[in-house]
Order: structure tokens, then C-alpha cells, then sequence
């Protein structure tokens, strides 16, 4: 018998036979009706004994009077004279007493089997290797990262506030919840960050906002609104930044920060997109402590809200109709203006918006390319490619639109107001609400 290890190919032939036959049949005529048919040196018995042929196995079973089955023969010889075995196969016409016929079906490669194989199992364990030595090594990095950010992380001023070390030498900072989110920070380079650890605003961070440009990063939960609420009371911050709805400033990617900062809008924008007044400046210690003792009581805190929102909702709607009216008094006692059709159709369409807070991208021709959310404004003109020529929305004009519309080739701006624009492009022009009143 072949050892299996040196077998090369494996000979499938299918038989036929015009009666019932068995076994020892078959291999008897394989033997006999081959036997010098191909000489000396392809003799079917000599080959088995020098183990270059192995054992020849037969199934065969009975259907119907007829015979059909199956012959494999295993070879060590070399494709040319196994070929030449395998034809001389079919000229077997006769298995016993019967008619019968032999058709070779295959020459199966048995190494290019197992080489299959061999490349399959090699992928895997490659694979296994491969995750392991990643894992390795990101957790070395990742320890050692984190030993470095533990090191970088210092205790800033009399509160000794959980900050970055460029905190004191920045010209900016970042303000942050809590120490998880100033070490995710340090995490992805940014060192400039300084935290409030609870809703309570320290001292150290009110004073460092009035003296450095400053930016809060809050969680894009109710737990951020409320530290963002109690900021713009105490502390002078210019701009604001939020984390993804429903996520934490400490479990956001490098994308995600980088992508939360640079879409950081001015206080004043902020405050007209979400309808939120900024007068809680004055408050008194007293009120300060009383809204603390509501937030730690979930049940009195949401009750005190729903005042707090009912009371800010009728003194909004009060000083709306005090402006309605200071306007319509001074629209009867000033002269008309003039305006050109152009004006007097952005005008309509301005008037149209108001309290929508939406924006129209127009073409030269004056026709809709698009209308879009005020808080999307930026991001989409920034990638619109069908010729903006004017932006008309229900929102503050800020410096960061002026320059994106100027790089996209806008010629016209008209929102409800100018905020803080200090480089305005002479190829641009700009109406607000009171050019046209």
C-alpha cells in the first residue's frame, strides 16, 4: 500500500457494467486487461509492489440488473505517466462475465489539496498573530500614553481645576465638564483645557475666561445644557462647542473633537439659535445656591425649570411686542427708504424666515438653489458647488460666513443682523434687517 504522505494524484475513474459484478471483479480486470499493455515499466502489478502505485480502491453497488461504481487509484509517479495509466484505464471493456465501460472522471493534484489547505490554515494563524501582536502593542502604547497624559495633567489655580499644561500660557482655553474629558483631550493633542468639575463654576475659571479667549466644550446631554447654562451666568465665554447628541465629551474620537471645534459658533449666535436669554449675570448668591439645591433634587429641579421657561417665555414675548411696537413708531415718524426691487424681494423673503431660523441659497438669476437649517449654513455653502451668488437667512452675520462666503464667490449677504465682522471683502455686500427698514 502508498503511504499517503508521498501520494501525488489521485486517479477517479466511474464504471458501468451490463450486469452484476463485485469487488475483487473489477480489480481483477484493472489487473488483468492492463497487464502489458504499457510495458515493463508501467506494469500495474510492479508499480504497486514498488509502492508506486497504492492500494486500488472499488466501490460498486446494483441498480436494475446493472453494476455502477466508482475506482480510486492513488499514484507517486509523474503527470505524464500517470496520465498515460489513467487512459489505459478505459480500454477495460469487460469486468467478469459482463459488457462494461470505464470513464475517467479526474486526476485530482493531491498537493494542490493540501497546499489549499496549508494557505488556508496559514491565513488564520497569520491572522491570530497579527491581532495578537496589534493588541500587544496598542495596549504598550496606550499605557504608555496614559502614563504621559498623567504626568501632563496639572492642578490649576486656588480651586486646583483639572488642567492641561498650556492652560496658563495659551492665549485660549477650552472649557470642559470634568477630568475625564480634559485627559481625552490630552489624548489627542490638545493642551489647553481646563475643567469645572461639577455645575458649580470655581472662581479660577471665572476669572481665566475674562482674561483669555474661551471656548466651552460640553456634553451633548441635559447634563451639558445645565454646566453651559451656569457658564454663560458667571463666566465670560465667547464661543460654544457641543459634543454629538447623547454623547460625552470623553468618549468622543480625534475626528469628532476636531470636527466639534471647528464648528464652535459665537455666544451670541448661539444664544439667538436656541432662544435663550443671557441675563443671569446678576444673580444673586442667594439664587445661585437656591438653583444648586433645585438641580441636586431631580423632581424640584424639573418643576423649577418649567417656571423658569414659562416666566422667560412671557418676558420674551413681552419685550417682542415692546420692539414690535418701538419699530412700527419709528417706521411712522422716519421717512420711507427707497429700496430697489432686488432689496425689496430679499426683504419679502428676510420677513418671510423671521423666527424660521432658516437659510436660501439663490443663484445669480435670483432663483431657490436650496433651503437649509441656520445652524447647517456654514457646512453647506462651504461645499456647495452650484454657484451661490446670495445667502438670505434669519440669523446673525458672523465673521467666519463672511469669509467662507467670500472663498465660495458669494456676492450678496442679507441676515436679520451684523455681529462682530471685522474684515468685510469689497466684492461683498451685506443688508441687515435695519438697511431696509
Amino acid at each position: 500500500m502508498i503511504d499517503p504522505g508521498t501520494t501525488k494524484y489521485m486517479i477517479k475513474a466511474k464504471i458501468t457494467a451490463d450486469g452484476i459484478v463485485e469487488t475483487p471483479d473489477v480489480i481483477g480486470a484493472i489487473f488483468g486487461q492492463t497487464e502489458g499493455l504499457l510495458g515493463d515499466e508501467l506494469d500495474l502489478r510492479d508499480l504497486q509492489k514498488g509502492a508506486r502505485i497504492g492500494r486500488i480502491e472499488v466501490d460498486v453497488r446494483s441498480e436494475g440488473g446493472k453494476s455502477v461504481g466508482e475506482v480510486l487509484i492513488p499514484s507517486s509517479l509523474d503527470q505524464v505517466d500517470t496520465a498515460i495509466l489513467a487512459a489505459a484505464l478505459e480500454t477495460i471493456d469487460r469486468i467478469g462475465p459482463c459488457k462494461a465501460t470505464v470513464r475517467v472522471t479526474e486526476v485530482q493534484d493531491v498537493r494542490a489539496s493540501k497546499r489549499e489547505k496549508i494557505l488556508e490554515r496559514a491565513k488564520e494563524l497569520l491572522a491570530s498573530m497579527l491581532a495578537e501582536s496589534k493588541e500587544l502593542g496598542t495596549s504598550l502604547a496606550d499605557a504608555i500614553r496614559d502614563s504621559v497624559q498623567l504626568e501632563e495633567i496639572v492642578s490649576y489655580g486656588p480651586d486646583k481645576c483639572p488642567a492641561g499644561p498650556l492652560v496658563d500660557t495659551s492665549s485660549e482655553i477650552i472649557i470642559v465638564e470634568g477630568r475625564s474629558d480634559v485627559l481625552n483631550l490630552l489624548r489627542h493633542g490638545i493642551k489647553n483645557t481646563i475643567a469645572v468639575e461639577g455645575t458649580n463654576i470655581p472662581k479660577t475659571i471665572q476669572k481665566l475666561s475674562g482674561e483669555k479667549t474661551t471656548t466651552a466644550f460640553v456634553d451633548g446631554d441635559r447634563g451639558g445644557t445645565l454646566i453651559l447654562k451656569e457658564l454663560l451666568q458667571v463666566a465670560d465665554v465667547d464661543f460654544i462647542a457641543r459634543a454629538p447628541p447623547h454623547t460625552e465629551v470623553e468618549e468622543l474620537t480625534k475626528k469628532q473633537i476636531m470636527k466639534a471645534l471647528k464648528n464652535k459658533i459665537p455666544v451670541e449666535q448661539y444664544l439667538e439659535m436656541y432662544g435663550i436669554e443671557n441675563g443671569g449675570k446678576e444673580k444673586s448668591k442667594e439664587e445661585h445656591k437656591k438653583e444648586n439645591t433645585h438641580r441636586e433634587n431631580s423632581h424640584d429641579s424639573k418643576r423649577s425649570e418649567r417656571r423658569d421657561l414659562k416666566k422667560e417665555k412671557e418676558q420674551k414675548d413681552s419685550r417682542k411686542e415692546e420692539t414690535k411696537q418701538k419699530k412700527q413708531e419709528e417706521k411712522r415718524q422716519k421717512p420711507d427708504k427707497k429700496l430697489s426691487s432686488q432689496q425689496e424681494k430679499f426683504y419679502e423673503m428676510l420677513r418671510d424666515m423671521a423666527g424660521k431660523r432658516i437659510a436660501r441659497l439663490l443663484n445669480s438669476k435670483g432663483s431657490i438653489l436650496s433651503e437649509i437649517p441656520v445652524r447647517d449654513l456654514a457646512n453647506v455653502l462651504n461645499s456647495e458647488k452650484k454657484g451661490v451668488n446670495t445667502v438670505v437667512f434669519d440669523g446673525v452675520v458672523t465673521q467666519r460666513l463672511v469669509d467662507i462666503a467670500n472663498k465660495k464667490g458669494v456676492k450678496i449677504i442679507v441676515g436679520t443682523k451684523m455681529g462682530d465682522v471685522s474684515k468685510l471683502p469689497g466684492n461683498i455686500k451685506i443688508w441687515t434687517r435695519k438697511d431696509f427698514e
